[in-house]
């Protein structure tokens, strides 16, 4: 009976198979034969042996029931499935786990896990980011009102606003490729650290195993990977939760009805509410955020995972057995979510062109000011005689520049060319440059990537 939602509400088959039961033993059963290849290795057991473990060491042989009877007598994950292992090695079944701890199986079997996870999420983060460069491109030129403090400011670009964000996700797929040289480790070795159950040969009984299963060998551990790297990959995945909580956000303000510049894409059969009919609300957006607010949550526990009692004690177990697959689950789904936002995004021109003269030149004040300024007024001078002007018209409701007009201080110093020239279209600044130097950032990053690839 499923009960949590990452169970069959949130997330891909293909994120949720990663983290279900089976897959995580069979994650635990390939580090296993891993170890015992190892030993062969070194000469430590027999190669026919190795051999046979490493045959046996799947969910065709070993089976997920029996390894849950054997827990349910002895009350220990990883022992039963050593022992289930074991069983189906016969005679060889003696040299299953020798040496090892469980920690050493169970971190080193979660950096594999990790490993399948972090390659979904940066493939979804190059899928927005292509989304993002497309729109960035798109609306270089596609003037709108900028807001700050909720207030409008001055003239922006969506080219803009797509671009902070393309800029944004990049930085995150530069993080997931720093953050897997130091989460990407596995251990093997020993109950506290020491190696002392491997002997000699422990050090490179460990770089065997990790070469084996292509991960990197832990420098120093005291029985478990030390959890600051949870910490941080936990860290990293919420950062990325907030950008796309950030993206949402930014969408959901502006489908409100007063503002409606973009929308998500509405479906032909899709119900907004089940009482009023004409609702289109943003209810993938709506999810982005809130699914944010539990990867947000999962940060705490996993910082104080990091502390635990002398070597290690248990209180990190139970718990990354819950935040490390719903976090990478809720992502997953909160990234697919978002390229289904904006690879269908709506844009409605004529409420961008309302809102960008809905303050009647209001939003001219600055240029204004600028340019009383580059005629010869004190910048201090022009900064008050604009205020002034700025809620004289406020008050009057009337158009800025018409009161502008009005000024015979102002006058003094303009030209009705200058006043004409104060339009919202002509003050965006270097904006469509900056966005194709973000472009261009984006593509040369791409070109290393896929030369890496080769």
């Amino acid at each position: 009976m499923a009960v949590h939602p990452i169970d069959y509400r949130y997330g891909s088959e293909e994120m949720r198979r990663i983290w279900d039961e089976e897959n995580k033993l069979q994650k635990l059963l390939d580090v296993e034969a891993a170890l015992s290849r190892a030993h062969a290795k070194v000469g430590n057991i027999p190669e026919e042996s190795a051999r046979v473990i490493s045959e046996r060491a799947n969910t065709k042989w070993v089976k997920l029931e029996r390894v849950k009877e054997i827990e349910s007598e002895i009350h220990h994950d990883i022992m039963a499935v050593v022992k289930a292992l074991s069983e189906v090695c016969g005679e060889h079944g003696k040299y299953v786990h020798l040496g090892a701890t469980s920690n050493d199986i169970i971190d080193t079997a979660n950096a594999l896990l990790i490993r399948e996870s972090l390659a979904i999420v940066e493939r979804d983060l190059k899928t927005l980011r292509s989304i993002l460069k497309k729109l960035a491109r798109e609306h270089k030129y596609t003037v709108c009102i900028g807001r700050t403090h909720g207030q409008h400011a001055v003239p922006t670009t969506y080219g803009m606003k797509f671009a902070i964000w393309l800029d944004e996700v990049q930085r995150h797929i530069d993080r997931i490729n720093q953050l897997k040289e130091r989460v990407l480790v596995g251990q093997m070795s020993g109950a506290v650290g020491t190696m002392a159950s491997f002997g000699e040969k422990g050090l490179e009984i460990q770089k065997l195993v990790m070469e084996d299963l292509g991960l990197k060998p832990a420098r120093i551990s005291n029985q478990i990977i030390q959890r600051d790297v949870y910490a941080e990959l936990m860290m990293v995945l919420a950062l990325i939760a907030s950008t796309l909580d950030k993206i949402a956000l930014e969408i959901r303000n502006l489908q409100r009805t007063e503002i409606l510049e973009v929308s998500e894409p509405f479906g032909k059969k899709q119900v907004g509410s089940s009482t009023m009919p004409h609702k289109r609300n943003p209810i993938r957006s709506e999810k982005v955020s809130g699914l944010a607010r539990v990867l947000y949550s999962n940060v705490i526990p996993a910082l104080l995972n990091n502390p635990l009692w002398h070597e290690r004690d248990l209180t990190n177990s139970s718990v990354e057995r819950v935040i490390l697959p719903e976090s990478f689950v809720l992502l997953d789904e909160m990234l697919k979510s978002m390229i289904k936002v904006l690879s269908g995004l709506e844009f409605f021109p004529e409420n961008i062109e309302r809102n960008l003269y809905l303050t009647n030149n209001l939003i001219m004040a600055e240029p204004l000011m600028l340019k009383l300024t580059e005629k010869g007024m004190g910048r201090q001078e022009a900064h008050e005689l604009v205020r002034q002007l700025a809620m004289k018209a406020f008050y009057e409701k009337r158009d800025l520049l018409e009161v502008v007009r009005e000024s015979e201080e102002a006058m003094k110093y303009l030209s009705e060319e200058d006043v004409e020239s104060l339009k919202p279209e002509n003050y965006i600044g270097l904006a469509p440059q900056i966005v194709d130097n973000v472009i261009a950032f984006i593509e040369e990053k791409e070109r290393e990537e896929a030369s890496k690839d080769q």
